[in-house]
């Protein structure tokens, strides 16, 4: 589960065994937990899922993930490639 973020308390990350799936991440603050697709055509992130997250922590990782889209794009691809 390669870490792709840690900040302000979370982890982003993606799953090795994903394989089959679009470009996401997985995010997790303690309790909370999301999964979040990554449509950087588009320049969107969609909520896939999340369990155990306040609208608050909720708005607070897609202002992060916006705000690295670019990184987590370009680790998405570094991932893929090693696989």
């Amino acid at each position: 589960m390669p870490t792709v973020l840690l900040l302000r308390g979370w982890r982003v990350y993606f799953f090795a065994n994903e394989s089959n799936e679009p470009m996401h991440v997985h995010c997790r603050k303690g309790s909370a937990l999301g999964k979040f697709w990554i449509l950087p055509d588009t320049y969107e992130i969609q909520t896939a899922y999340v369990r155990r997250m306040t609208h608050h922590e909720e708005r607070e990782i897609r202002k992060i993930l916006f705000e690295h889209l670019d990184e987590i794009v370009i680790a998405w691809a570094a991932f893929q490639e090693k696989r």
